[in-house]
Formats: C-alpha cells, structure tokens, sequence
C-alpha cells in the first residue's frame, strides 16, 4: 500500500499544502541554495531552519505520538500500519490480515460497526471512553482518510486512541462519592420519615415513598398521619425544595415541628402559620410546600390548609372526583402570608389522596394535565389504601429511574355495615337549662352506655366522666353547650363543647378549694383527654377510654 498517497488524504493535509507558498530567496542567497562564501560565518550563528509540517514524514510522526494509531483500509477493513504506541498496548500485529483477525481488541469493544459507518458516510465518529483488554480506557477517534466516492474505491480509517484511563478512574471515584452521598441521603430520608403511620379508629391509611432514580439527588419529601384524640386525626405531606442531605435534614425539622404542633389541636391555617415563622428560622434559603388536614368523623369532611402545595383529590363512593383548589397560600419559609382553611367532604366510602409533585409533574408537561391524569387514575381505583396507593404510582409511570421523590399519602373514611356498624355509634345531647342539665347528662349517658352493652366499670367510669365535663362546662362556660358520646371498635369517647374560649388545664387544687377538681378526675380515671377552639368561637373538651379487648 501507498502510505504516501494514503497520507496525503489525512484531515487538513489538503488545506496546509494549498496555503503554502514558497517564500521569496533572501538577497544573500544563490538561485541553486548555496550561500556566498564572503557571507558563510554569518550564518553560523542563526538557528537552523525548520522543516514545515507538510515536509515531516507522516509515519515519522505517527511512530512517535503517545496515541494509538491504526490504519485500515478496503471494505474489509485490512490492516494498513499500527504505530508503536499500539503494540506497546496490544502486542504486534500482522500487516494486510482483515480487521477482525488483525485487531480483536476492536471487536470486543464493538468498534467495527463504527469503521462501517465512517468508511460509508466519510464523516468521523468518536467513541469515548471504552475499557479496552489491556485494562486502561481510551477514547476512539475514527476518521476517514478517502473519500467513498473516490474512483479506486480504497477507501480507509485511521483509529486514533487516547489514553483517558486518569479521567475515566477520577469519574468513576466521583460517581462512587455521589453514590455514596445519594445512600446517605436516602438513610436519612428513610429514617426520618414515619416507620409505621398510626391507625386512626375511623380511617385507613397507607402511603408510600419513591425516592429519585441513581442520576437524581434526594429531595425533601414527607407525610405523616397523627391521632389528634377525641377520634380526630391530622395528615400532613409536605416536601422541601432542593436536593441531598440538607433537604433531607430540613423536612425532619419539619416534620418534628408538626407533630408538636398539633398536638396544640390548632386549626389547619394556625399551624402552617407556625410552620412558617419556624421555617424561615430554620433556613432562610430554603422553602418548602405542605398540607395539613384534619379529619374530625363527627363533621364527615375533611378541614385542611395548603401552603403553595398540590391539591387534595377525594374520590366519592360513586367515583367521581373533586379538587380541593382553594385557599392555598404561599410556601414556607417565604413569610407575611396569613392562610387560611378549606374544607372538602369526605364522607363513607370515600377516598383522598395527598401526594407530591413528583408524581404528577413531567417535563415538557404542564402540570394540570398530570393533575387530571391522576384524577382519571384515582376515579377508578378501587380496594384498600394500599393497592390504591400502588395502582397510582404505576398509572404514573413511576419506575425507579424516576427524576423526582414521589410521596403519595392515601387516606379511606370506611363505609359500614351490619355487625361492624354496631361497633361505631353516636349519640349527643343538647344541655339546655340551669342546674337540671347536670342530671339529665347523667341519665342520658347511663341509657347511651347501656344499651351499647358496656361492662359495668366502664359504665360508670363513663357516666362520672360526663358528670365533671357537664359540670365544668356549666360553670366556666356559655351556651350553647352540647354532650356527645361515640364508640369506635376501639375507644369511648366523651365530648361537651360549650361557647365560651377558654380552655381549660389540669390544677392541684387545695384541700379547702370547693372547686378545680373536675379536669383533674377527668385526667385521672380516663385513658387520654384534651380541648380545643372551635371554629365557630367555643371550645369543645374530650376525654376517652380504651375498651377492652376481645
């Protein structure tokens, strides 16, 4: 083979050749080259010339680069020329044998199709940073050196080989770091989030959580579910922006403050209130967006308020779905925003759903169709919370290569029936009158109790509670006052709520007072009790006692 004429065809030959000119003779030169003797010892002290690039052999310069160099030529790829730097990795090879004799390293890298490729479109292909045999990496440059249209039909390629083995170990260290980081993160996130969601009397709940796929950072996601007492119950999602173990460290800051909070019984737009002065505390540059809802089962609708987060979907026993879009405020953490609360129904044999964007946002997407999307998967999706829960995530798209955290908290009001509805009953009492309410209160709950087949110390347990809540609340607060007595298949549950707001607490009261002892029996001989505002201005106290189990 003609390595010259081969060589006259590698990239910019052509160009360099074209743009040089011979330069003019100096004065003191002679037309054949020599040098006037008068003038010889001049030129002894100047530097030799330098041969131009065009006029460096080509195998000169092939021979000495640190690279690797291959040459092929012909439509079966035979073996032109390697330079020493490629036998020094691969050992000697056979001028003229085909390719895939001659060169098996290629082979295992599935380099031949890319010769293919270059040889038919005349256009370089570069493959970076394979492992090749001899255990280093290199990046393979392939480049045609004729033409495929040219008359001979010899067309070639010249591989060209960089050692890149440094760069490919310092990014293989940096995905190991990173991968590290990740796990760590996720540990975090894991352990921050609920071990296991508690299980309100009246609800069913399940959630689930899908962290980023390998080439995203965790992010901050979050939910929780917590039993306020008196059969009430608070959930929560909420999900800090950012990624990594700072938004993980956040959302568990969040999260711890949540739960205090509510056990403060505040209404939803209180809470996220405090959220949002403690978030601005915690970190100035971060912010994040939350739900919280509450589910009272005497009300039959769930109380929620929305700090720049999605909306809830209900889901009712029909199937149709509805948007709680309103009030939402802005996220946490950006502060001077009072919120406010909603409220949406939530009746048997109906289901809400609490998620994250990560379920429903997708790029080049806009975010309502995600929305609506998930409306049409959750309208039919049936079963418990859990296989509800999983059916949405898969409706989704949600795979563990997923770019974001999805968090979906899912939350069942049961509709029941027969024996199991005999176990959930209520019964109220409107405490009209002076003085003879305190009685009748006692009469109604020993009948109410009764007939709901209560052993005979829970019984009465039950009826002096009633008596020192009634009493209470005739002497501190103002009408209108009401009694209401609800069983679950767990708990008794006693509640008098009154119009005056002020809670009471737990005193020690002296031997002489004639008063002060009420809340202080209440606490004593009940399993939890508390009080809250009510919405309307009023109070409502509750205590409860766990029944015994069969």
């Amino acid at each position: 083979m003609n390595f010259t004429r081969w060589s006259a065809r590698l990239p910019g030959t052509q160009r360099r050749a074209a743009a040089r000119t011979d330069p003019p003779l100096p004065p003191d030169r002679r037309p054949d080259g020599s040098v006037p003797p008068a003038r010889a010892e001049q030129l002894t002290d100047e530097a030799p010339p330098v041969p131009a690039v065009d006029d460096l052999p080509v195998r000169d310069v092939l021979d000495r680069v640190p690279a690797l160099v291959a040459l092929v030529h012909g439509p079966d790829h035979r073996l032109a020329y390697v330079n020493g730097a490629y036998v020094g990795a691969f050992g000697d090879r056979t001028l003229g044998e085909r390719a895939h004799e001659a060169l098996p390293e290629l082979a295992e890298l599935g380099l031949f199709p890319l010769l293919d490729q270059v040889q038919r479109s005349g256009r370089p292909r570069t493959l970076k940073s394979r492992k090749a045999p001899d255990g280093r990496s290199y990046t393979f440059t392939c480049t045609p050196v004729t033409e495929p249209h040219d008359g001979d039909g010899d067309g070639g390629v010249l591989v060209f080989a960089t050692d890149v083995t440094d760069h490919a170990e310092a990014a293989a260290r940096l995905r190991a770091s990173e991968r590290r980081q990740r796990e760590t993160a996720v540990t975090l996130q894991r352990s921050l989030l609920p071990q296991e969601l508690e299980e309100p009397d009246d609800l069913r709940v399940a959630a689930t959580y899908h962290p980023g796929g390998t080439e995203a950072a965790v992010g901050g996601d979050w939910y929780d579910v917590i039993t306020l007492g008196g059969g009430r119950t608070a959930l929560v999602i909420g999900d800090v922006m950012g990624r990594g173990v700072r938004a993980a460290a956040v959302m568990g800051q969040l999260r711890t403050a949540v739960r205090a909070y509510a056990r403060l019984d505040l209404p939803p737009h209180e809470v996220l209130q405090l959220l949002d002065g403690l978030a601005t505390e915690i970190d100035a540059n971060q912010i994040a967006t939350c739900v919280y809802a509450i589910h009272d089962p005497n009300e039959g609708r769930l109380v929620y308020a929305s700090a720049g987060h999605l909306p809830i979907l209900v889901r009712d026993q029909n199937g149709t779905v509805q948007r709680a879009d309103e009030p939402t405020g802005p996220p946490l953490g950006t502060g001077g925003w009072m919120h406010t609360s909603g409220s949406i129904a939530l009746t048997p044999g109906s289901t809400a759903v609490l998620y994250t964007d990560g379920l429903v946002e997708r790029r080049n997407e806009d975010l309502d169709e995600g929305i609506a999307a998930l409306e049409r998967a959750l309208s039919g999706a049936t079963g418990t919370p859990q296989v509800v829960c999983d059916r949405l995530v898969r409706s989704a798209g949600v795979t563990p290569d997923h770019d974001d955290d999805v968090a979906v908290l899912v939350l069942q009001h049961p509709a029941r029936k027969g024996a199991e509805a005999e176990r959930f009953r209520n019964a109220a009492l409107e405490l009209l009158g002076g003085v003879e309410a305190a009685p009748r209160a006692r009469a109604f709950a020993s009948g109410v109790l009764t007939s709901w087949r209560f052993p005979t110390d829970l019984h009465d347990l039950g009826v002096l509670a009633t008596s020192e809540l009634v009493a209470n609340s005739l002497q501190h607060g103002t009408p209108p006052m009401r009694l209401r007595l609800r069983r679950t298949d767990r708990r008794l549950i006693i509640e008098v709520t009154d119009g005056d707001d002020h809670l009471p607490r737990r005193r020690r009261a002296e031997p002489g007072d004639e008063s002060g002892r009420g809340i202080a029996i209440v606490a004593t001989i009940a399993s939890n009790w508390g009080s809250r505002r009510t919405p309307g201005g009023g109070k409502a106290v509750w205590c409860e006692f766990l029944l015994p189990k069969r």
